[in-house]
C-alpha cells in the first residue's frame, strides 16, 4: 500500500537537499568523473537531474511533452552547474508547494499518470543519483562531504523499495536499470534499494 500522499513533499525536500548538499561539495576536478550510471560523467549526471528539475513546473501546471517541446534542449548547466542545478532545483521545489499540486495529473513519456506517482519517481531518482554522485564525486570510497558514506536514509529506502519493487521488473525491459544486484537476506533498506536498482553497494 502506497504512503499517505501527505508524506511524498516530506521526503521530496529531503531527497532534494541531500543532492544539493552532495552537488555543492563536488570537487572541482571530479566534474568528468565516472560515476555508476554507464557512459555518465558527474556533469553529465548534475545536467540529467537539472532537465528534469526544470520539466517539473510545466508539468505540473499541465503541460504535454509536445507544448514543451525542445525547450530544454542543449546544455543546462553553462559554466557553473552547481548555480544551475540551484535554480533548476528552487523552482521545481515550489512547484511541488503549490496548494493542491498532489490532486493534479501530468502527461509523462509514457502516458498522463497522477501527481503524486510522478512525485515518487522523482524522489527515488534525486535519492539513487545522490548516491551515484557520491560515488563519482569522491572516488571509490563513494563519501560525502563529512567524509561518512552517504547513505539513502533508512526510511525512505524503505518507502521507496516497497513503492517501486513491483515496477522495476517491468521498467528494466525498457532498459531503464541493469540487471539486479544480489544483496544478503538481512541487508538494510539503503542497500536492498540500489541491489534492486543494478547498483552495487
Amino acid at each position: 500500500m502506497p504512503p499517505p500522499p501527505d508524506q511524498l513533499l516530506d521526503a521530496h525536500g529531503r531527497a532534494m537537499a541531500d543532492f544539493d548538499r552532495l552537488v555543492r561539495a563536488v570537487p572541482a576536478d571530479r566534474w568528468d568523473s565516472p560515476t555508476p550510471c554507464a557512459e555518465w560523467s558527474v556533469r553529465d549526471l548534475v545536467e540529467h537531474l537539472v532537465t528534469e528539475q526544470l520539466w517539473v513546473p510545466p508539468l505540473l501546471a499541465g503541460q504535454t511533452i509536445a507544448e514543451v517541446g525542445d525547450r530544454f534542449a542543449g546544455d543546462p548547466l553553462g559554466a557553473d552547474p552547481v548555480a544551475a542545478w540551484r535554480a533548476g532545483a528552487e523552482t521545481a521545489r515550489l512547484a511541488w508547494l503549490e496548494p493542491g499540486v498532489l490532486d493534479r495529473s501530468v502527461h509523462l513519456s509514457y502516458g498522463t499518470d497522477s501527481a503524486v506517482n510522478y512525485g515518487w519517481q522523482m524522489i527515488l531518482d534525486l535519492a539513487v543519483h545522490a548516491w551515484d554522485l557520491s560515488v563519482g564525486s569522491s572516488g571509490d570510497r563513494a563519501d560525502d562531504p563529512a567524509g561518512d558514506p552517504y547513505r539513502i536514509p533508512d526510511d525512505l529506502a524503505e518507502v521507496l523499495f516497497a513503492i517501486f519493487a513491483p515496477l522495476i521488473p517491468q521498467w528494466r525491459e525498457f532498459g531503464i536499470f541493469d540487471p539486479p544486484v544480489p544483496v544478503p537476506a538481512d541487508a538494510d533498506p539503503h542497500t536492498r534499494l540500489l541491489g534492486l536498482l543494478g547498483r552495487k553497494p
